[in-house]
């Protein structure tokens, strides 16, 4: 399956569904969220909690996809943040997104969480950036994440897997405010395309 979602419509787009829906959001230039009070996604690892309440607009896919997003996004409190993310469930998923950390520093990076333990790699960047671009691509069970500051130039996070076997997989955008709340992200759209990732790798 491909197609381009730029939430142009009024309603929930066709084969999408919310997990944790926000109490206030709309469609209609892009996906607008504010974010309900001190939601989060995480599993166990160094601080001890599971939290798996934050807002997903998904869509279930099967086979090798490339996922491409666009965000703007005004923080408020430590770790709000938005971006994507691909779930099998609640021990299982990744996300990738900017969390803000204050004024001056933000924390660009990806969370994977393999059977119920989270892990978080991070990079520093400057909190003035309020849009960023995303890139998942899938390749079997293996993906590699990607950013972009300008949809042209895309850096790789890391490449990693999901250790739960799977035939398909919910996929989509994704936001959270783990000590905050309304927190306003505007997504530009979601593109599911082919995956081209497998082919560089065997070049």
């Amino acid at each position: 399956m491909q197609f381009r979602e730029e939430f142009k419509q009024k309603d929930m787009p066709q084969d999408f569904h919310w997990f944790n829906p926000p109490t206030r959001y709309q469609f209609g230039s892009g996906l607008e969220v504010y974010t309900d009070e001190k939601t989060d996604f995480w599993q166990g690892t160094h601080y001890g909690f599971r939290r798996d309440d934050g807002h997903c607009l998904l869509t279930t896919l099967t086979g090798d996809f490339c996922m491409t997003t666009r965000v703007e996004f005004h923080p408020r409190e430590r770790y709000d943040q938005c971006g994507l993310i691909v779930r099998l469930d609640s021990q299982n998923w990744i996300k990738t997104s900017t969390e803000y950390e204050d004024v001056q520093h933000s924390r660009l990076g990806s969370v994977v969480t393999n059977l119920g333990y989270s892990d978080w790699a991070t990079q520093d960047i400057l909190s003035t950036q309020r849009a960023m671009w995303y890139r998942i691509h899938k390749h079997g069970s293996d993906f590699l994440i990607e950013t972009s500051f300008d949809g042209r130039d895309w850096r790789q996070l890391r490449i990693t897997h999901l250790h739960k076997p799977f035939e398909s997989i919910e996929a989509g955008l994704y936001t959270c405010s783990p000590t905050g709340r309304d927190y306003w992200c505007r997504f530009e759209f979601l593109e599911i395309a082919k995956n081209e990732w497998r082919y560089l790798a065997e070049a």
